[in-house]
């Protein structure tokens, strides 16, 4: 429950931040001469979208096991995740096409104040890219990564946009351009980190094996336990921020049934209470030969 409300917390800062950089760099675009920063601008309003999304997703996350859904509402999360995708593909090629089309309409050179803004807005992305980064490894929380990745990707068009800006104040005529030339590089960097934020989420709708060292803690963990040998197959897969598990549980073969059920109702409370992300948990016990 904590790192659900972690997450929504999390997800609340990124919208504010959000809509006041969508504010602060479409007035410093429009003002400034620089279509670098509207590209920016127009990034960030779709982040605003995004970020709801992701919030959403988390409340809806948050809901009970019930009788249509007994392990819970997780898969929620990567199904956003998806959408965030899509989200950000939509905005890179967005922002692709206005800096072509900006590349072929002569305009003024950006004004010099543009990289005061720039910059601010830089140290600010990244600052929140880390916050939310980490909040997202805290609470195993693949939209929140997404999120994460959402504020490094602003960071990385608003440095491009910087460098362009830059280029065309030091140069002067004939280099108006670069800050649309930047902007359009900047997209190519934006579809790049769409796909690593769309990977794991597809391994994770796939429930594909990527917990190798949770799996290594599950086994540590059982053999703490009295009355388990040791551990034979273990499959994991995750759901929103939890981890169900079917494990294979090694006992004496010679104890009853009774007592071999009770041992597997006392590993399930164990891992669960010394691994609190994990959800339901199958035991089933083997015997040993």
């Amino acid at each position: 429950m904590i790192n659900e409300q972690t997450a929504i917390r999390t997800t609340f800062f990124s919208i504010i931040g959000n809509t006041s950089l969508a504010l602060i760099k479409g007035l410093a675009g429009f003002f400034g001469n620089s279509y670098a920063l509207i590209a920016d601008a127009i990034e960030s309003t779709t982040d605003i979208f995004s970020s709801l999304l992701v919030l959403f997703g988390l409340k809806y996350a948050k809901r009970p096991a019930d009788k249509n859904h007994p392990y819970g509402h997780g898969k929620i999360e990567p199904l956003i995740t998806f959408l965030v995708v899509a989200f950000l593909v939509t905005s890179a090629t967005i922002i692709a096409y206005e800096s072509i089309q900006n590349i072929q309409t002569p305009h003024k050179v950006p004004k010099s104040w543009t990289l005061i803004v720039l910059g601010v807005i830089i140290i600010w992305k990244e600052v929140s890219f880390r916050i939310v980064i980490k909040k997202s490894k805290e609470t195993n929380s693949t939209s929140l990564k997404a999120e994460a990745w959402h504020h490094r990707s602003d960071a990385i068009t608003s440095i491009m946009a910087f460098i362009g800006i830059s280029i065309a104040l030091i140069f002067g005529k004939g280099y108006e351009t670069a800050d649309d030339w930047a902007a359009l590089l900047a997209s190519a960097f934006i579809l790049y980190n769409s796909y690593l934020i769309f990977r794991p989420a597809l391994g994770e709708i796939m429930d594909e094996h990527m917990h190798d060292d949770l799996l290594k803690e599950i086994r540590e963990k059982s053999i703490e336990v009295e009355g388990i040998i040791g551990t034979e197959k273990c499959f994991i897969r995750k759901a929103g921020i939890k981890y169900h598990v079917d494990l294979h549980a090694i006992v004496d073969g010679e104890i009853s049934v009774k007592k071999g059920h009770r041992i597997s109702h006392k590993l399930k409370d164990y891992l669960r209470s010394e691994i609190p992300n994990l959800g339901h948990v199958l035991i089933h016990i083997e015997p040993n030969e």
